[in-house]
């Protein structure tokens, strides 16, 4: 299997401040986690960082579109050129987020290189877009979802003329709540869904093989991965906690058969917030589940 790699993108300009003058903490997930060891426990290289343009949120108001727009398209651009790279090279990519606005990014990449999908492990859909009873965007972490798919302000979703990045029937999402706001139009619109209760119901590991299945037309496919997909109890540090989430254990059997599948080209972990975790152990939780899910294409690249 290809060499694994690490790349740090700890950008937080997808979300708003928690309170005033506060940044989103999520920006310092990667040393979190690097800090746990997961380059070696993982036999990963270092790819770097791509390093974010400042967080200014200063004046924007509802009604301007999103939060940082211009310095998402320029992040965007660099982090998908830096994949790209990696790509190239021949790598398996686990890039360290960062706020889920970061999807921007791999996603762009390998809509570049051909058609690619999407497997989308989230607590939510992510797919707030302007139509029916929303009338004003804002956060592109909130946004990810019907960004990528071509949902949103031109600058953003049509990077290159390459609008959408993820076509609609090339995604699979896999972790949302029953009682998601999206959740009807996303299943009219054909992307295969199992909640979190379903995957627990039908057996992730279960869940996980038929995701892998479903794409298997396609050039390949990205893993995006949103921590808030565990539930609040076992992880309260991110933006947004949900109950009705997954157990660790269960994310793992979920995630194995997913990222050691020859056609997963990488994955990004998201939103995970060191400033919510003051004795450190969420984060060594963390790093240890990402490290069980990636044992089989850790130890195959080794």
């Amino acid at each position: 299997m290809k060499r694994v790699a690490v790349l740090d993108a700890p950008s937080n300009l997808g979300l708003a401040m928690p309170a005033p003058g506060v940044l989103p903490g999520c920006y310092k997930l990667p040393g979190a986690v690097r800090d746990n060891r997961l380059l070696t426990r993982i036999g990963a290289t270092d790819a770097g960082c791509v390093v974010p343009p400042r967080y200014d949120a200063s004046g924007w108001k509802r009604g301007d579109g999103l939060i940082n727009a211009p310095a998402l398209v320029e992040y965007t651009r660099r982090l998908a050129d830096r994949i790209s790279e990696r790509l190239d090279a021949g790598d398996f990519l686990v890039v360290l987020g960062g706020d889920c606005s970061i999807l921007l990014g791999p996603t762009l990449a390998l809509r570049r290189r051909g058609r690619y999908g999407l497997v989308f492990v989230d607590g939510h859909s992510d797919f707030r877009h302007l139509g029916g009873e929303v009338t004003y965007v804002g956060t592109a972490a909130g946004e990810d979802l019907a960004l990528v798919t071509g949902r949103g302000q031109n600058n953003v979703v049509d990077i290159d003329g390459l609008r959408p990045y993820v076509r609609d029937r090339d995604v699979v999402l896999l972790g949302i709540r029953d009682d998601d706001l999206y959740i009807q139009e996303l299943i009219e619109l054909g992307m295969p869904i199992r909640t979190a209760l379903a995957i627990q119901t039908e057996g992730p590991r279960r869940v996980g093989v038929q995701a892998v299945q479903y794409l298997r037309e396609l050039d390949g496919f990205w893993v995006h991965l949103d921590a808030d997909v565990l539930d609040a109890e076992v992880m309260p540090a991110v933006d947004t906690p949900s109950p009705g989430g997954l157990e660790h254990d269960e994310l793992v059997a979920l995630l194995a058969p997913i990222v050691s599948d020859p056609q997963c080209v990488g994955l990004e972990l998201t939103v995970f917030d060191p400033d919510l975790d003051s004795d450190g152990k969420l984060a060594v939780k963390l790093t240890d589940t990402l490290v069980d899910a990636l044992a089989g294409r850790a130890h195959a690249g080794a």
